[in-house]
């Protein structure tokens, strides 16, 4: 290499030298014997010797610090900085409602009329459906009658009775027959309120399962399904050792990934049962309002924010490494000359992991820079080299 780059410099001299007009080439020196140009042409090419000499030392060294650069192991580098650092317990739920239910008939008969359809938005106690009565409002009025009349002998009754007119049996026979009646008339009207069927809540039709003429039956043939969308909730359940991190108004992360749905949101509720078949807790997580696209039994991802910490370092997962005594160390990066430094073992104490990054407590600085690849073929004080020079 060096005899390549003697020869080199020397040819690009007499280049130089025979491209200039003014400058006599040694041949013509010589001829001309004068020694007294012959001594100076000596000590021009002397010096630019010596220029030449310098310049291929420098070359030299140079190209010999990249060879020995080069030799060594190449890695990747990273400058870590403080962060946030946020842990999730990640858990599984569902869109619920309390008010998601089947409406079912009160009375048997047959469904006379139908006054709401599919998707409609119904009122508490708005009038849904009837059924026919089988008679019972034609002997509700018959009631009526014989009420006010057993009304107007009881009246007339206790006026006698209060002027000593009559015997006492005559007067309770008649306060006895005319509440009687009350009953029997109260009765008959609760009966005939079962024909109407009304919405316990206010909602949304969501499903009309019994068409006009069927014959219904309590228990057994629901009319309606009627949803509150305006009271949804997701419910899930957590392990029992996250009870005590989780609390009222704690953030959690909610995914619905039917819907393409993300956003963010709180606890609450929280179960003061642990369930003994799976050792987990229920809690309860609100549904901002505008979320029209969401619908009950939607399956969700949640996470749960258990665990924060402001102004820390984190770095990658994949990075650490753990010794034979179980300690968990990093390798740095010291910068030396150009691209090349040492790399050295850093012992640390590691704090919760989430998500490929893990919490470094203590051992490492702001500032400092990690190897992020090349680490696990490296030794401790070992010379290493990265892509580019840091700035």
């Amino acid at each position: 290499m060096k005899n390549l780059i003697n020869i080199s410099l020397l040819s690009l001299l007499l280049i130089t030298a025979s491209c200039n007009e003014k400058q006599q080439t040694v041949e013509e020196v010589i001829n001309s014997n004068d020694v007294e140009l012959m001594r100076q042409k000596r000590t021009e090419l002397s010096t630019q010797q010596r220029q030449l000499n310098a310049s291929i030392e420098k070359l030299n060294q140079k190209i010999e610090s990249f060879e020995e650069a080069n030799s060594y192991s190449l890695v990747e580098v990273n400058q870590v900085d403080t962060t946030t650092f946020n842990h999730y317990v990640e858990v599984q739920g569902d869109v619920q409602t309390d008010e998601n239910i089947l409406i079912y008939p009160e009375f048997s008969g047959v469904l006379e009329e139908i006054y709401v359809s599919e998707g409609d938005q119904v009122s508490k106690g708005q009038l849904l459906a009837k059924i026919d009565d089988g008679g019972l409002s034609d002997q509700l009025q018959e009631l009526k009658t014989q009420l006010e009349l057993s009304k107007t002998r009881f009246e007339r009754q206790s006026r006698l009775w209060e002027q000593n007119i009559g015997s006492e049996i005559q007067y309770l026979e008649a306060e006895t027959a005319f509440k009687s009646m009350q009953e029997n008339v109260k009765r008959l009207q609760e009966q005939l309120n079962k024909t109407k069927i009304r919405a316990p809540f206010a909602g949304k039709i969501d499903q009309k399962l019994t068409d006009q003429g069927e014959v219904v039956s309590p228990g057994m043939s629901p009319v309606f399904r009627l949803i509150n969308l305006k009271e949804m909730y997701i419910s899930a359940e957590v392990p029992e050792q996250y009870l005590s991190a989780i609390s009222l108004n704690t953030s959690v992360e909610v995914s619905l990934t039917a819907v393409n749905e993300v956003f963010s949101a709180q606890v609450i509720q929280i179960s003061d049962y642990i369930n003994p078949a799976n050792r987990k807790f229920s809690i309860k997580i609100s549904i901002p309002s505008g979320k029209e696209v969401i619908k009950p039994n939607l399956m969700a991802k949640v996470k749960i924010n258990d665990y924060r910490r402001k102004n820390t370092i984190v770095v990658k997962e994949s990075i650490m490494q753990e010794t034979a005594s179980g300690e968990q160390v990093i390798y740095v990066f010291q910068p030396e000359k150009d691209n090349v430094g040492k790399a050295k073992k850093v012992q640390v104490e590691i704090g919760k992991s989430y998500n490929g990054f893990t919490e470094i407590k203590n051992g490492l600085k702001a500032g400092q820079y990690v190897i992020t690849s090349g680490s696990r073929s490296v030794r401790d004080g070992e010379k290493v080299r990265i892509e580019t020079p840091l700035k």
